[in-house]
């Protein structure tokens, strides 16, 4: 095994909660080091961008159809900002306020940072390529760098790029060494709330996967390392655009023409930090790319009359309690959910499947089932879980009846202790598989792993927000008791430094997410202010 997956293998396997131990964390708030959840450059010239809360956007089922494109203008940018990575309201309790924003974030704690790189042609006192660095707290734009280059006579008109960008210290002064693998959740929630929100536009997002760590951080100015105090790194670039682009996109020429020094200093989020070295060392190991992911069809969700889409969007809430007497949900409410998340959500090929414990679905029995993402991987999972598993055909194509039990009391349990897991209409894990992706692609397949369910998840929080159910991502979980009420086998007693570790068959699979749909209490004693009052 080459040295960055067996860095992969020993992180996962030292962060993993157990009944036993949890992952090592400072195991109390440090509110004196709290990071600053906005991120601005210091010394960079800023542009307010108009509000789009007027906009009339599409209803939110016809998403997936072919809507016609909006041209890039100040207006079209700012709305695919303001409903993807823009706040959407602020919470008041007492003397206390935080902001909620579009993208679900574990702890509201957002490591997630977005740049753009707009052509000349959206502002005309502007010729010049523009690398931008989007501050959400007052939806603007800090203008990083200028340049001249030919890159964009290779794109359809009215394209440009946005990066995502991580920050684990904001995770990790809450979460400790299992920070990372939230920062990547959270990178697959902005993922998808980006692809969401440029749907509403009729624009087509692409990743551009042949792209290296090293380009995006170049690109985005994070390789400079004397702007920062803390590490930020680099996660994901894609095109936006009216039409589809190849995910094998070059940018050398744009590489070429970037400058070497950007404007602005970042600002400093803690005045101190506590150093975690597995953090850093899984972040060296995942930032190499290997074989990029092959394509594959895209979701189409199935159509449901809904709302305006900019109104599920602001109206997105993770819920910390749920109601058990209102949380049943019909057969066709659930297989509309199961329907947003059956395909891949990014164009690439399905690593997830979900293992889900129904609790209160109209029509179906309590128990274990599993929706197959992925018809690759039936065979294996069908041979790793329990034999006596009936793996039953549902009505919903790609659902299958593993086992009828009251599975409330081990949902609740597996989900450390916590209430939503089993007070909801369901709960799930994602199962991934694991070995064979990584020994394919590479270290960096491990954070991809993360970004497919991190979207997912998006996916769950908005199709359960607009039938007016309610969803929650679980971060914390007891990975290797899930895998015990699935029947596979535990990793307990292995020796990570084995050469042969990440064959193993008890690696062949998995768990690196939680989600719980129901109906949730509004507590009324936190009131909610609309976001960007002030302006």
């Amino acid at each position: 095994m080459n040295k960055n997956l067996q860095t992969v293998f020993n992180y996962h396997q030292t962060t993993k909660h157990s009944q036993q131990r949890y992952a090592r964390s400072l195991g109390y708030m440090d509110w004196q080091t709290q990071p600053n959840p906005f991120r601005n450059y210091n010394g960079t010239d800023s542009l307010l961008l108009p509000l789009a809360l007027e906009n009339n956007t599409p209803p939110y089922h016809l998403l997936d159809s072919e809507l016609p494109p909006a041209p890039l203008l100040k207006e079209s940018l700012s709305q695919l900002l303001q409903f993807s990575m823009g706040i959407a309201a602020w919470k008041v309790s007492g003397d206390s306020s935080w902001a909620v924003r579009c993208n679900a974030s574990s702890g509201n704690l957002h490591p997630t940072e977005s740049y753009l790189i707009l052509p000349p042609t959206l502002d005309e006192q502007n010729e010049k390529t523009t690398v931008f660095h989007y501050t959400p707290k007052n939806h603007g734009l800090e203008s990083l760098t200028a340049f001249d280059t030919s890159f964009w006579d290779t794109l359809p008109k009215g394209s440009f790029l946005i990066g995502l960008s991580g920050i684990s210290w904001r995770e990790a002064w809450k979460y400790g060494e299992r920070a990372f693998r939230y920062v990547n959740l959270d990178a697959g929630h902005a993922l998808q709330s980006i692809n969401v929100s440029s749907k509403m536009l009729g624009w087509k997002l692409t990743p551009l996967d042949s792209v290296s760590d090293a380009d995006i951080a170049t690109l985005l100015g994070l390789s400079q390392e004397k702007r920062f105090f803390e590490r930020e790194h680099a996660d994901m670039l894609f095109v936006v655009s009216p039409e589809e682009v190849s995910t094998s996109l070059s940018i050398e020429t744009l590489l070429q023409d970037v400058p070497l020094m950007f404007d602005g200093i970042a600002n400093k989020l803690s005045p101190t930090m506590e150093n975690w070295e597995i953090i850093a060392e899984v972040e060296n190991a995942t930032s190499v790319m290997q074989i990029a992911q092959k394509d594959v069809i895209k979701s189409q969700v199935l159509p449901t009359a809904t709302q305006e889409s900019k109104k599920v969007i602001m109206q997105r809430r993770s819920i910390h309690v749920m109601d058990k007497v209102r949380s049943p949900i019909t057969k066709d409410e659930f297989h509309t959910l199961l329907a947003g998340v059956v395909d891949s959500l990014n164009g690439k090929e399905n690593a997830a499947h979900l293992a889900i414990f129904v609790h209160r679905v109209k029509e179906y029995e309590s128990g274990i089932y599993i929706l197959v993402r992925n018809e690759r991987d039936k065979k294996a999972l069908q041979e790793q879980m329990f034999s006596a598993f009936k793996w039953k055909e549902c009505e919903f194509s790609g659902l299958y009846l593993l086992d009828v039990r009251d599975s409330m009391i081990a949902s609740k349990t597996i989900s450390c202790a916590q209430d939503i897991a089993s007070d909801g209409a369901f709960s799930l894990g994602m199962l991934c598989n694991f070995s064979e992706q990584l020994n394919t692609y590479g270290a960096h397949r491990y954070k991809e792993l993360y970004w497919e369910c991190g979207a997912i998840g998006q996916q769950l929080y908005l199709d359960a927000t607009s039938m007016g159910l309610s969803g929650t991502g679980i971060g914390c979980f007891l990975d290797d008791m899930m895998h015990s009420v699935l029947g596979l086998e535990s990793d307990k007693g292995l020796n990570p430094s084995a050469s042969d570790a990440l064959n193993a068959e008890s690696y062949k699979f998995q768990i690196l997410y939680h989600f719980t749909v129901g109906r949730g209490y509004v507590d009324s004693r936190i009131q909610t202010q609309e976001a960007y009052e002030e302006r």
